[in-house]
């Protein structure tokens, strides 16, 4: 998958929100994912001409959406809307990521699916650093 258009077919994020570019592999555990717009300086989650390291959680976030629409889609189903309702051990290694040359790169793997929420540890790297990681709960809406 190597459009925002196609993955923000997959997600409730869309336009520049949609923060994830290109999905390099999953499969039903995990997902890895690549993005060049942390340093677009029309970025929606920049404030004060910066992108701090905070919005990696929402990095994170999204990519267990990814993967949840992935793998929703592979069931012939679309995948239920999701409310993210905790973040735990969540380290951050950086301040800002929007003077960060190249891509960001992250990984999702799935924890625990209760049916009706989920949990996901992630990590985040450029260029081979680790840049943040932590895990997080995602409660689906009903149908």
């Amino acid at each position: 998958m190597r459009s925002r258009e196609q993955i923000a077919a997959l997600i409730p994020h869309q336009g520049t929100m949609c923060l994830w570019e290109e999905v390099l592999d999953w499969d039903a555990d995990a997902i890895r994912l690549r993005s060049h717009g942390h340093r677009d300086p029309t970025h929606p989650l920049r404030s004060h001409d910066r992108l701090r390291a905070l919005h990696l959680c929402e990095y994170g976030a999204q990519a267990m959406a990814v993967h949840g629409g992935l793998l929703a889609r592979a069931a012939g189903e679309i995948a239920r809307p999701g409310l993210l309702v905790a973040l735990r051990g969540v380290e951050l290694r950086v301040a800002r990521i929007d003077d960060l040359a190249g891509a960001i790169e992250a990984q999702a793997r799935k924890l625990v699916d209760a049916g009706d929420s989920w949990q996901y540890e992630f990590a985040l790297h450029h260029q081979g650093v680790l840049l943040a990681s932590g895990r997080a709960a995602v409660m689906l809406r009903p149908d």
